[in-house]
This record gives C-alpha cells, structure tokens and sequence, in this order.
C-alpha cells in the first residue's frame, strides 16, 4: 500500500513558539506598561528584521520498491490570514532518511495528536462564559481571569501566618523595586533576586510584580538556585493577588481593569509557560492554552501569538485556523508580527 508523506527539509530557523526563551526583566516590565519606567532604557528605533528563511516542504508518495515527488497545491483561496498559518512550523527533530522509519514516526505522532484531551483539571468547570459582542467584553474577560487564577489548584506560599492583601504597595516598597531593578539591569543578580524576595513574601510586602520576577528568579536561576515548584508557587501568589486587586476595580465599575491588571496579565502568561514546558508541574496543554487565550484577550501581544500557534497546531483545544488568525491579527496590530513561522 502506497503512503504520504511529508518530510521537510532542514532549516536553520525554528519557531519562537517552540523555544520560550528567558526573559529580560525590561522587556517584562515594558510589556505591562509598568509604573517603574526610571530604569527602562531608552532605545533608537531601528528598521525592523529582515524576514527569516521560509521552510521548503517535500511531498512524497512511497510504496516498498520506490518513492515520487509530488507537487499539491498551495496557499489557501479565499481567506486573508496571517503569515504563520500559511505554512507549518519547522520540526526541529532531523527527519530519518528511512521511509519506513519516517512513516512509523508519522504514525506515531498521529497517534498522539489524536489522543489529547481537551479537559483539565487545572481549569475550573464554572468559568464564566464571555460574549465577543457585548461593550463590557474587556470587564467579562478580566472577571473570567479572577476566577481562573482564584480557583486554581496549584498552591500559594504559606510559611506561617497571615498574607497581607496583595492591594497594599507602600512608597516604600515601590522604591525598592526600583532598585532591585537596576540592579537586575547592573548584573547584580544575587542581591536583586533577594529583594525580589523579600518584596514577594506574602506574610510581609505580598507584592504582586515582585512576585512574578522573583518566580522567574527562581525558574531561571538569577542569583538563586532554581526551583521550578517553588517558582510556580509564587507566579501563582502573584496571579491571585493581583485578582484581589481587579476584583476590587470590577465590583467599582472600572470595565477597563484596575491598577494590577498588568501583573495579572503577565502572570497568567507565565503560568501558561509553565503548564506548556511542565516547570514545576505536569504538563497540561489545556491549560496552558486557557491562560494563554485568558491574558490573550486582556491585551498580552505575546499570550496572543502563543494563543494562536495553539489553535494552528490544537494544543490544548482543536484545531482552529480562524481563531489562530485572530489572535495572530491581534498581536500584528501590536507589532508583534510573527516572523517566519509560529
């Protein structure tokens, strides 16, 4: 019996959806339109990437005695979708020269694909529906958001005694951060990471944006020994208090989120990391594809791309080239174009 194949050529490029990379604390900081701007530098505008190289795909048809080139057609007639749905994702594993051995691969990967779950038990089951259409969506989407990082099952730090609300940022801790950003920015990591620290503690300062760079601290290892559970704890910590706080601006009528929206935001999309990568947790697509479309759709440019490449390759959900396409719009219009593939 004849069978298809597709086997793809090497390339040098690799989808930034499949490589999540450590991030810089002003990049971080920038993206949630922060209210620390003394220390985020002031950059030249510069033309932008010349586009990577686009991925060459062979089509062969094999059989046991011998195989052909075909050539199927291309493009998608009729739909104006995005650069990244008009091609696959690079494979960054080399293909085998066998074609037995490429067909048993490609079977196996149909198997999987064709197993994965579109439930979890990281979700909750009574997460608030949203509707697209409706003027107060943005108020739906953050409500929905507090809800999902409220009942979460992953646990917050709890040494001993009680937290202080997440709503509470004194002057004081505000110059702190600061300065445990430069000195992030300086190199010093070891002392940044331990201000992050202290800042984080849920029985002092109880920070939010502290607690989400002291969990990537923890992750990466920045002036610290990585522990990727305790990390996670933190990142949660983070997500929930800045719920507190948004909960707050929802019940005052504030549709457009309150003064913690940007670390609930950036949070949520570092949780979504961590259920796709499986750091300090088992993996969970489903989840991971939830938080991402959660913060996808309260304004995060990355969430939106990570969110599209889900609904492209049904990670986590099915498979959905109009809902990619409007997640990928969306980031572009941020200028957050995904170059090459996504």
């Amino acid at each position: 019996m004849a069978s298809l194949l597709l086997c793809e050529l090497p390339l040098k490029h690799h989808s930034p959806s499949h490589h999540i990379t450590i991030p810089s604390i002003v990049v971080l900081l920038s993206r949630i339109n922060t209210k620390y701007p003394k220390h985020l530098p002031v950059t030249a505008s510069s033309s932008p990437p010349s586009q990577p190289p686009q991925p060459e795909f062979k089509f062969i048809r094999s059989d046991t005695t011998s195989e052909d080139v075909i050539h199927p057609p291309t493009g998608f007639p009729g739909e104006d979708l995005p650069a990244a749905l008009r091609q696959s994702p690079p494979r960054s594993r080399p293909r085998s020269s066998s074609s037995a051995s490429r067909f048993r691969e490609s079977f196996q990967h149909f198997g999987h694909r064709r197993s994965r779950s579109i439930t979890s038990s990281n979700i909750p089951a009574d997460l608030p529906n949203v509707n697209e259409s409706a003027h107060d969506r943005e108020a739906q989407w953050e409500k929905r958001a507090t809800v999902l990082v409220g009942s979460s099952a992953l646990p917050t730090p709890s040494p001993g005694g009680r937290s202080r609300s997440g709503s509470v940022c004194t002057a004081v801790d505000d110059e702190n951060i600061q300065e445990a950003i430069r000195l992030h920015e300086a190199g010093e990591y070891v002392k940044s990471t331990a201000m992050f620290g202290r800042l984080a503690d849920p029985n002092g300062p109880n920070n939010p944006l502290s607690q989400v760079l002291y969990g990537l601290a923890l992750r990466h290892g920045w002036g610290i020994e990585t522990d990727l559970a305790k990390a996670l704890t933190y990142l949660r910590a983070a997500a929930k208090n800045s719920a507190e706080v948004e909960q707050e601006a929802l019940r005052a009528g504030m549709t457009k989120g309150g003064s913690a929206k940007g670390e609930l935001v950036l949070a949520m999309y570092e949780l979504g990391n961590s259920y796709r990568q499986g750091w300090g947790v088992n993996k969970d697509p489903v989840a991971a594809r939830e938080f991402y479309e959660t913060a996808a759709n309260l304004g995060d440019s990355d969430a939106q791309n990570e969110v599209g490449w889900c609904y492209v390759e049904g990670f986590g959900c099915k498979k959905d080239k109009k809902k990619a396409a409007k997640f990928y719009r969306m980031a572009e219009k941020q200028g957050n174009k995904t170059l090459g593939n996504s």
